[in-house]
Order: C-alpha cells, then structure tokens, then sequence
C-alpha cells in the first residue's frame, strides 16, 4: 500500500463508504480504486486526485497534503546513483533487494534516521514539529 492509498482508504473509512461506492460515485471501476489504494497501480492523474479531494471536501492544506502525497507514492521507486558516492549506490542496491525483509519498526527507524540527518542539515523548514514532511 502506498501512502496516497493509505490516506485514501483512511478517508474513506471515516467518511464510513465502502470502495464499491466510491468508485461508483467517482465514475471508476471499483477494481481501479482497489488498486490505487493497495498501490497495484502507478500515481493517479491529478484530475483524480481533485476527484477524491472533492468527495472528501478536502480543502486547503488537507487538499495539499493528499497531492503531496501523491508524490511520495510510486510504488516502483528508481533511484539515480550516477555521479554519487559508491557507497550511495550500494546503499540504494542493498535497499532494494531487502526492503522486503524488513519489519515496520526497521523502516520506521531507517526513515526517522534519515529525516533526523538531512532534516538538520536542510530539511528543516520543510518537516512539521512531529518531523514528518510539511504540506
């Protein structure tokens, strides 16, 4: 699951409306809007992300959250080494072949690490006070 799809799914609990309704109510198939939400499919068009923001009234930073959202969830990362540090490329590699060992809490650990490091060096009018990224 993605991000976006996580938040999709999330709203749509809240709001207490099965998939099958919301895609109806969308216009989509219900097996689209399935996948979107399990990341079986690659980032929706922005037209469906103001779709889902409209359904859910989503306004302002809520609105902007969910697209950023959006681009944060490609559920196929690539990863551009060229020109960088060799251990950068091997970082990238030994990530992309064991990131399916790891537990939640590892990744959890791996993420906060990283936005501890970079966030102090240049991220940090970009996170919010609980250190996730600022929309």
């Amino acid at each position: 699951m993605t991000p976006f799809g996580a938040r999709v799914r999330e709203l749509r609990k809240l709001k207490g409306v099965k998939l099958k309704q919301m895609a109806e109510d969308l216009g989509v198939s219900s097996a689209y809007l399935s996948a979107l939400e399990h990341g079986h499919r690659g980032q929706p068009a922005p037209g469906m992300v103001m779709q889902i923001c409209g359904y859910f009234d989503l306004i302002w930073d809520d609105a902007e959250a969910l697209k950023k959202l959006v681009t944060l969830s490609r559920p196929r990362a690539t990863i551009d080494t060229a020109g960088l540090n060799p251990k950068a490329t091997e970082l990238a590699n030994m990530l992309s072949e064991t990131i399916h060992e790891l537990d939640d809490d590892t990744i959890d650990w791996i993420i906060n690490e990283i936005r501890g490091r970079i966030g102090a060096k240049n991220l940090g009018n970009k996170l919010d006070a609980k250190g996730g990224p600022r929309y």
